[in-house]
Order: C-alpha cells, then sequence, then structure tokens
C-alpha cells in the first residue's frame, strides 16, 4: 500500500521516503516516518516485535526515517528480540537500584544467555533484598516511561556520569577522543548504552531476579568487588511461567547436588576451587565414557598417545600461548636452579611478576592444551603421505586458569580432561576426515539419545585481518566443513567471524530435556601450528609439503560433558552408563544367601551389584536406595527364593514379578551391550 504524504503529516507538504518490506513491497512515507511506525503500518497493532533492523542494522522503533532503506521488525520471540528485551531489562533493573540505593554505582549491564545481571559499586546484599528490587522494578515497568536514545559529545558524556568513574573509565577506554556516543533515558534515569532497546518500560512487566553474588571490576580480581545480580524476563506472563518452570527443573537436575547426592564427585577447598575429585561411582561413569569411544577410536584408525601435564615455556612460546594467553594460563613454573639464581641476585618479587608476564624467564607451563605435545610427536621422525592421515588420540588433562566466580561444579573447572586427537592430513584429505570427526560426535549423541542438535560452521570474517594462512586454503578448508555440515541432516549455520585465527571450525549445540543449549563437541581445521612447528611431509612427488591439522573432541571436557548428563538425564543414567546397575533388597535374612547368589551370577556377566542384605524393612530399603538412582532394584522374597526368579523395581515405581533369573540375567547384558538409552525391562502399566 502507498502512503500519501498526507497520511503521515496531516496535509503539510513533505519529501518521501521509498522503504522496502521484507515481503518485497515497497511503500512510500513522509522523510522523518519512525522506524516503529512502518513496522505497525506493515505488521498491524499486534506486530510482536521489539525493534527493527533499518538496512540489516538493528534500530530503536523511535529512529526516524529520512531515507530510502529497507525495514523489517524484530519479533521478541527471536533470538535478537530476546537479546534487546534482556538489555532493556538490565537498565530496568540499573534504575530501580538507583531509586532504591541512591548510593549504590553502576557499572555494566549486560544480557546473557538465560536472562541479565547488573554489577553495582555497593554494601553486600542478600537474596532475601531481591523481592523488594523485583517490585520496584515492576512499578517503574508501570509507569510506562519511554525510552529515549540521546546523542552526546565527549563533554557532555562526562557531565552526565561524572559521579560515577566507573562510567568515566568505560567513556575513557571505549570512546575515541571526541567521538561522542549515546545514552538512554527513561523518565530521570538515563545509562551509558548504544542501544536498541525497548520502546517503553511497559514491554518489561515480565521479569524476575533470580540470585545475586559477587564479581569483580571489569574481571580483574585486583579491581573492585561488586555486587551482581542476575534476573530474567520475557515477553508474555505465558512465557515467564515457562521459564519459571524450566528453572525449576534445572534445579531439581542441578548437576552439582545430584552429583553430591550420587556421590559421583567431589570439590575439597583444600585441594582447591576448580579441582575435581572423582568417586569410585563418577569414575565409572567417566570409564565407561571413556572405554565406549575408544572402541570407535580404533575403529576409525586412531593410534593412541600419552604426554605430560607440563611442558618447557619455549614450546608454548613457539606454538603461541605464552605469553599471548596468559590471563587463561597458570604462572610458569620457574626452574629451581634459576629461582636461586635470581634470589642470589636479589630479584624482587615484582621483577620476578615482571619476567613472567613477558615471557623473558625459563621454566615450565601445566600445559593449557595438548596440541604442541601432540605436534611433537609428529615432528618426531620423518613423514611421507603414506603415513596420512596420522590421528592422535590422547585423553589429556589440561589446567586453565578461570577466575573463582565463574567456576560451576563440573561445567566450569581449573584441570580438565579432554578426548582430544589431532589428525595430520593433506589438503586433499580435509574433507573425509572431517566427516571422521563429525560421524564420531553423531554416534556419541545417537547412543545418549541426544537427538536435538543444531551445527555452527565458524568462518572468516573476510574484512579482518586475524586470519593466518593462505587465503586459498581457507576457501578450501570452509568448504569442506560447509560440505560436511550439509550431510548431516539437521539445521546447521554458517557464522562468519566465527572462525578460529588458524581455521574455521564446526561445533554442536545440543538442546537437553528441557530446553537448554550446550556446545558439545567440536571440530576445527588448523593452518597456524604446522606453520609455527614448521611440519612437513614428503610427497608422492618427492617434495617437502606442508600437512593439514585437524583438532577434534566429541566430549570437549570430560568433566563438562559429565556434568551436562547428570542434568539431562537428572542423575538416572542409561543402564550401562549407571555406576550400580542393579541394586539387590532382601526382605528378610532368610534371603540373604539367595541374593548373594543371584549377585554373583550378575558380576560373572560384569553388572555392577550392590547388596542391602541388612535388618530394615523393604519399604525402608527401597526408599533409602532409590535415591541413588540404579537402573533396577531387585526385590528378594520367598516367593524369588522359592522360583529361581526375582522381582524388579524400575526408577519410575514401575514392577514386575516372577522374572527367571536367566531370563533376566540374559536380558539385562543385551540392554547394557546395545547401550539403549532407557532402561527397558520392566514395562510401564497401561493406562486405562
Amino acid at each position: 500500500m502507498n502512503r500519501t504524504v498526507e497520511a503521515w503529516t496531516g496535509g503539510s507538504p513533505m519529501s518521501m521516503v521509498n522503504i522496502t518490506l521484507p515481503d518485497g513491497t515497497i511503500n512510500e512515507y513522509a522523510a522523518g516516518v519512525t522506524a516503529g511506525e512502518v513496522v505497525i503500518d506493515a505488521l498491524g497493532k499486534k506486530h510482536g516485535c521489539l525493534a527493527a533492523r533499518v538496512n540489516a542494522v538493528q534500530c530503536d522503533f523511535s529512529t526516524p526515517i529520512t531515507d530510502d532503506c529497507s525495514i523489517e521488525g524484530i519479533s521478541a520471540q527471536s533470538d535478537e528480540g530476546m537479546y534487546i528485551l534482556r538489555h532493556s531489562a538490565a537498565h530496568l533493573l540499573a534504575q530501580a537500584m538507583s531509586e532504591l540505593y541512591p548510593d549504590a554505582k553502576p557499572t555494566i549491564g549486560p544480557p546473557v544467555d538465560r536472562g541479565f545481571y547488573y554489577d553495582f559499586a555497593m554494601e553486600p546484599i542478600g537474596e532475601s533484598d531481591l523481592k523488594p528490587i523485583e517490585k520496584k522494578m515492576n512499578e517503574i515497568a508501570r509507569r510506562n516511561l519511554a525510552i529515549e536514545r540521546i546523542e552526546l559529545d565527549d563533554k557532555e558524556l562526562r557531565e552526565h556520569f561524572t559521579s560515577n568513574p566507573y562510567k568515566i573509565e568505560i567513556i575513557e577506554d571505549k570512546l575515541e577522543v571526541g567521538e561522542g556516543s549515546t545514552i538512554y533515558k527513561q523518565g530521570e534515569w538515563y545509562d551509558l548504552c548504544l542501544g536498541p532497546h525497548v520502546a517503553s518500560t511497559a514491554k518489561l512487566m515480565f521479569c524476575r531476579l533470580t540470585s545475586v553474588s559477587s564479581a569483580y571490576w571489569r574481571g580483574d580480581q585486583s579491581r573492585e568487588q561488586l555486587v551482581r545480580i542476575y534476573g530474567i524476563v520475557e515477553p508474555t506472563k505465558e512465557s515467564l511461567k515457562a521459564t519459571l518452570n524450566r528453572m525449576e527443573q534445572a534445579k531439581l537436575r542441578d548437576h552439582r547436588k545430584l552429583g553430591k547426592d550420587l556421590q559421583l564427585f567431589h570439590v575439597d577447598e583444600e585441594v582447591g576451587q576448580g579441582l575435581i575429585l572423582w568417586t569410585p561411582r563418577g569414575a565409572i561413569v567417566r570409564q565407561q565414557l571413556q572405554d565406549f569411544i575408544s572402541e570407535h577410536l580404533r575403529r576409525q584408525g586412531y593410534d593412541q598417545v600419552f604426554t605430560p601435564h607440563i611442558g618447557k615455556l619455549d614450546l608454548y612460546r613457539t606454538s603461541g600461548h605464552f605469553p599471548y594467553y596468559q590471563d587463561s594460563q597458570y604462572p610458569p613454573l620457574v626452574e629451581r636452579d634459576l629461582m636461586k639464581k635470581l634470589a642470589d641476585e636479589g630479584c624482587s618479587c615484582s621483577e620476578l611478576s615482571n619476567m613472567m608476564s613477558t615471557g623473558d624467564i625459563d621454566g615450565y607451563m601445566l600445559k593449557p592444551m595438548n596440541c604442541p605435545h601432540h605436534v611433537k610427536i609428529y615432528a618426531s621422525q620423518a613423514r611421507s603421505y603414506r603415513d596420512l592421515p596420522l590421528r592422535l588420540a590422547e585423553f589429556g588433562t589440561v589446567y586453565r586458569w578461570e577466575q573463582s566466580g565463574e567456576i560451576s561444579g563440573m561445567t566450569r573447572v581449573r584441570g580438565f580432561t579432554q578426548d582430544d586427537a589431532h589428525l595430520f592430513v593433506t589438503e586433499e584429505q580435509i574433507g573425509e576426515e572431517v566427516m571422521g570427526c563429525i560421524e564420531l560426535v553423531q554416534t556419541i549423541f545417537s547412543v545418549l539419545g541426544m537427538h536435538d542438535y543444531r551445527v555452527r560452521v565458524g568462518l572468516r570474517d573476510p574484512n579482518s585481518d586475524k586470519y593466518v594462512g593462505d587465503s586459498k586454503r581457507w576457501d578450501l578448508a570452509e568448504e569442506a566443513c560447509r560440505s560436511a555440515a550439509a550431510k548431516l541432516g539437521v539445521n546447521w549455520s554458517e557464522e562468519e567471524g566465527e572462525a578460529a585465527f588458524y581455521g574455521p571450525k564446526i561445533d554442536f549445540v545440543v538442546k537437553d530435556v528441557i530446553g537448554r543449549e550446550w556446545q558439545l563437541g567440536t571440530v576445527q581445521v588448523d593452518y597456524n601450528l604446522p606453520e609455527r612447528f614448521d611440519l612437513w611431509y614428503k610427497g608422492s612427488d618427492g617434495e617437502n609439503h606442508r600437512p593439514v591439522m585437524i583438532h577434534r573432541a566429541p566430549f570437549g571436557s570430560m568433566e563438562r560433558f559429565c556434568g551436562v548428563l547428570i542434568e539431562h538425564f537428572a542423575g538416572k543414567f542409561p543402564t550401562w552408563l549407571s555406576p550400580t546397575q542393579v541394586h539387590i533388597l532382601t526382605i528378610s535374612e532368610k534371603h540373604k544367601q539367595y541374593a548373594a547368589d543371584v549377585a554373583q551370577r550378575l558380576k560373572e556377566q560384569g553388572v555392577r551389584v550392590k547388596v542391602d542384605d541388612g535388618d530394615d524393612t523393604i519399604g525402608k530399603k527401597i526408599r533409602t536406595h532409590r535415591k541413588m538412582r540404579p537402573a533396577y532394584m531387585m526385590i528378594l522374597g520367598d516367593g524369588e527364593m522359592n522360583n529361581n526368579c526375582v522381582s524388579l523395581r524400575s526408577r519410575t515405581g514401575a514392577q514386575v514379578s516372577d522374572v527367571p533369573v536367566d531370563q533376566f540375567v540374559q536380558d539385562l547384558v543385551a540392554e547394557i551391550e546395545t547401550k539403549l538409552a532407557t532402561p527397558e525391562l520392566v514395562p510401564e502399566p497401561v493406562e486405562n
């Protein structure tokens, strides 16, 4: 529909602009019409959008349109829309805090994966303080304050934030002299921000604050400690209710609690934060996963290697990891003789620290990754094209320095074991070998019943100069990754700028049973390390050629993967993974020997069994053992003993009686060997 001048100006003559809508329609509007007015005209008042894209650039609804362009709305249900909603909710939180705590200084408040947070310089507060803050946020939302974007020059910006040193620091660090920036204003409150934001606080009615913690300014433990408040926001009451329900489910599945209840792992302060102690039951889960993938590694022609936990600094200088990534690494281990020499020379602590920071020192490093060690195994002898592909695999433990506030159970740790492998291939072999890596990841997901996943192909940004290597080789690698992703039969996307600096990559993002996404499994193509370490192979032409390196880790980190599995299954592992697969419970003392005989028959078949032949009642035994979530509980009494059979109880409480022992053992072994994702030997009752 074409718009006349009078439609937008009340009859006043005005210049016109042509605006292209998503369906290809070109409408004519009076210059100065806002992006929001165009969206309303195109989609109606119930458009469900929070902002707009003008020539593919995100903009506020209030943005005036003065030139021909294309416009489309950003739905509240989209990833972009939720990002804008969460960002706006962070501002709402900051305004509420400013009204309740006038002395609190807002610092930064970004949207995050499942919500938002804002950091404040203030005295600590507790969980009990969140409700009044949330009430104030709702009050401000109901005021329906227009959210305005205002452009300011450098001087004006500093005048607006003169009482907030944190904002001044951001201005000085982020802005070029004379550049200026924008603030967003709602009522009398404002914040430094580039936007975009929702049009009014009324769009932020459905917020909840979830937790409060501490954080350091700019993530630096040497800087001020701040109060961090987390929250969630949704566009509707219904979606908020659904999100809160998922969060409640997540609490019930929290691997930190389940890991303790099920005796799977332990974290001890005397050992150190982020360092996992695998208990016997947890070690079973981990070892079963390792054995499972090892079978497939042998099938695909991998060679297992072992490498030390440390390496000389020169190794990591060559690889580029030290000192350029020192913030995520542990400090060097300085050689004893060198340390004594420096002490004798009167070297101060600050001088030693500076030497460590610059890398001007000899010593060793706790390895942050396994790649350089595997490179050295490749380089340990001359290689020919006949040797390639060379596939080296290791369950190698690496160490990364994570800030204490970011450590979380098994999913964010300081020491972790990667199911790591590095393939050394010719350029012609890249496509096939990438597919082999992907097939391994898909096998894992299939066996574990993780069918809902998507794939991201990270490509270079054509406008960036951060990427190393020849452009033709990049083209070949990127096309190999695209081709591999296209053959998977799942949703996949290309993301420019998400490649590693040394090559493109494929990431697998899995959605768990309550809808949360986890990045699990990665395949990366690397031209950098073979170049840095001057790796060669003799080609069929008799000339030296540079190999290409492929990094792959289907599990990624064993710690993180197991943490995700605990939550995905809520501790109810498939039978083959269950730390104890059968718990045998006797009704009385006279059934003790029969229980021992049945247990022995199961153990002979490799089944993990626990026997409770104590004096507690059978009801109490069931309640006790149910907490450990075995695949099956076996109840043995007179009937079972006299008829050489068993009665079984599933995790759901379903029961089956009079199962012959031989039949149960046979069926159980088959279930374990086939690695069924769900125990199936006790049928659920049929509902009428």
